[in-house]
């Protein structure tokens, strides 16, 4: 009995350490977006400004175009 007690307790321990230990690592979720991430939304952000600066370009054509007709 007194062999399983102190089993059981030293393997409490060595999980206890093990989670210490790797606290900082992939088991936690950063508390922000990672840099990669962020890098990626702000190209996302300017694609999705120049397609609406492209369209814009393209009505005011379309228009220019209807009005010398």
């Amino acid at each position: 009995m007194g062999r399983i007690v102190i089993l059981v307790l030293g393997l409490a321990a060595i999980a206890l350490a093990a989670r210490t230990m790797l606290a900082g690592t992939a088991l936690h979720a950063p508390a922000g977006p990672t840099a990669p991430k962020r890098q990626l939304d702000d190209v996302r952000a300017r694609a999705r400004q120049l397609e609406r600066e492209q369209q814009k370009n393209v009505d005011d054509m379309t228009r220019k175009i209807d009005a010398e007709r």
